[in-house]
């Protein structure tokens, strides 16, 4: 059973079979540049998978443009956003309504987490709602899931640490990994403010070995584990002692969030390493040392494989076969290696490759929670409402639908992130189950049906003004050919057009949509005929968006 066909089982679409795509990557591609055909497929597949949810008007762009225009606009550097605000909570003593909190003390006699951590939430989704033609965010989530954080309550904590990944979303992997280190949102998360030269705390060092940096790889003996062993775990958790950070480690919330290193909670003797890492030794370097042990993990391969697999599971597909590792990831680590590990040449590189565009590519991966539910609306190009309040909680209702989907920005599960990235065999099909199903559909129907048209707090798809963007909203066939080409990455069948069609024409002629659609368009402000349009298309699409076709990007 292929992906599709699993899809439709679980879900019990309406609506007929729809067409199979091959599970097996293509062994025939490499990451040669691409040199094919450029239309709207080639366009919209670069979009979808490079950021969230691409408007038709951006994939038209994108296609006159041009690949390498839209290449460059996507990896482009940008200014960072203005912080999140206090968008309603006036007791807030430090912080009045609009101004930002992110490096305000709490209240003591009335504490602020609920507000902030709600503030920031809701303005991570603005972020992507409105990200524009760019890659970062869909980086940044991909380093949020890489290096997890989860279980801070103070979202000064959070987002100094999603601004440093949103920060380096291009940038160099080893440096990253310098700065995430001493971070105080990860000194908090994997006790690094516990590690200390009396009682060295191995949780940091081992994951940044296992899961940050180079991976197990196959067990080799006892406590040898191939890349690392278990006296490198040891050992460097001595190398990482005496980095605090100060708001918590204190108890004092008036206090800036930042890291800072203890001289005295320092392990100043010689570490030495197993021959995993060449028998190297550490000698106390102080509040430089853990830099210069990462620098000592980066001189294995290893390191460049291991994050050039998860990018390619990000990017492209989760099975990495013999021919995926030999043709694919060998040169995008040997990539890496090169360019002294920026990220930028790799990423652009499999964005740019044969590979990438191969037909077999396009299609094969389950949207994650996030872009699912952020692709229910932003195609429509919604408007927000010009009410802060308003327009933070609507933002918020699409955190609360991805989190009910089990994917909650700011809380990945585990340390290793979400187990659809890493989970064998499943990967990604884990986003379908049981529970994400009922939700899913619950909120394709709370998109087109369930809300108060008057209601500020809601974004609104306006289908009316959707339909306006086709070449043909006067022929049926090709208005459901239209919406299926920006909702779904591939072709749908003229068996499924034909029963979909029934949904806006029952039992009736193609031409008597042609006449109501011109009747309506003569006649905008006839509320009857615009009703009896509006009422047709939201059916149309919310039974599009509830089919197979739409969980796949």
């Amino acid at each position: 059973m292929d992906r599709r066909e699993t899809l439709t089982t679980l879900i019990g679409k309406r609506v007929s079979t729809p067409v199979a795509a091959p599970i097996k990557p293509p062994e025939d591609t490499t990451l040669a540049p691409y040199a094919g055909a450029w239309g709207f497929e080639q366009a919209a597949h670069l979009l979808r998978r490079a950021m969230f949810s691409p408007t038709l008007t951006q994939i038209k762009t994108a296609i006159n443009k041009g690949l390498d225009a839209t290449l460059e606009e996507l990896l482009q550097e940008l200014p960072l956003p203005e912080p999140p605000v206090n968008h309603y909570y006036r007791r807030d003593r430090f912080v009045a309504v609009g101004e930002t909190w992110v490096d305000a003390p709490y209240d003591r006699e009335d504490e602020s987490v609920t507000y902030r951590n709600d503030s920031l939430r809701a303005w991570q989704m603005g972020l992507i709602f409105t990200e524009g033609v760019s890659i970062r965010e869909k980086m940044t989530l991909f380093w949020h899931n890489h290096f997890a954080v989860n279980d801070i309550e103070d979202a000064r904590y959070l987002y100094r640490y999603i601004t440093l990944l949103r920060s380096n979303f291009l940038g160099n992997f080893r440096e990253l990994v310098k700065e995430v280190t001493i971070d105080p949102a990860m000194l908090r998360f994997l006790n690094g403010t516990d590690n200390v030269k009396e009682a060295p705390n191995e949780n940091y060092a081992r994951e940044l070995l296992e899961l940050f940096t180079i991976g197990k790889g196959p067990f080799a003996g006892p406590g040898d584990y191939t890349n690392y062993t278990e006296q490198d775990v040891a050992e460097m958790a001595r190398a990482l002692t005496g980095w605090y950070e100060n708001a918590s480690t204190s108890g004092d919330r008036d206090k800036k969030v930042e890291a800072y290193f203890g001289l005295d909670a320092h392990d100043t003797g010689v570490k030495q390493l197993s021959h995993r890492f060449d028998n190297a030794i550490i000698t106390n370097m102080g509040d430089q040392e853990y830099a210069h042990l990462v620098d000592i993990i980066f001189q294995k391969r290893e390191v460049a494989r291991f994050i050039c697999r998860k990018l390619y599971r990000w990017f492209v597909y989760y099975k990495i076969d013999e021919n995926i590792e030999t043709n694919i990831i060998e040169p995008m680590a040997q990539l890496l290696i090169d360019n002294d590990y920026s990220i930028r040449p790799v990423v652009e590189t499999l964005l740019r490759s044969e590979h990438f565009f191969h037909i077999l590519s396009i299609g094969p991966m389950i949207k994650n929670p996030i872009d699912f539910v952020i692709s229910l609306i932003k195609i429509s190009e919604p408007t927000f409402s010009e009410n802060l309040e308003y327009r933070y909680l609507s933002w918020y209702d699409y955190f609360k639908g991805a989190a009910l989907m089990q994917m909650e920005y700011f809380f990945p599960p585990e340390v290793a992130g979400w187990k659809p990235y890493y989970q064998s065999p499943a990967f990604y099909r884990i986003w379908i189950n049981a529970s994400t199903l009922g939700f899913s559909m619950e909120f394709v129907d709370q998109t087109f049906y369930y809300y108060d048209d008057q209601d500020e707090r809601v974004i609104k798809f306006d289908v009316l003004k959707f339909i306006k963007q086709l070449d043909d909203p006067y022929d049926p066939n090709k208005v459901i050919e239209g919406f299926a080409q920006i909702l779904f990455p591939r072709p749908i069948t003229a068996k499924q057009i034909t029963a979909l069609k029934e949904i806006i024409l029952p039992g009736l002629p193609d031409y008597e949509w042609g006449v109501e659609y011109t009747d309506y368009e003569a006649n905008p402000n006839d509320m009857q005929l615009a009703n009896a349009i509006d009422t047709k298309l939201r059916e149309l699409l919310s039974q599009m968006m509830k089919m197979a076709e739409f969980y796949l990007s």
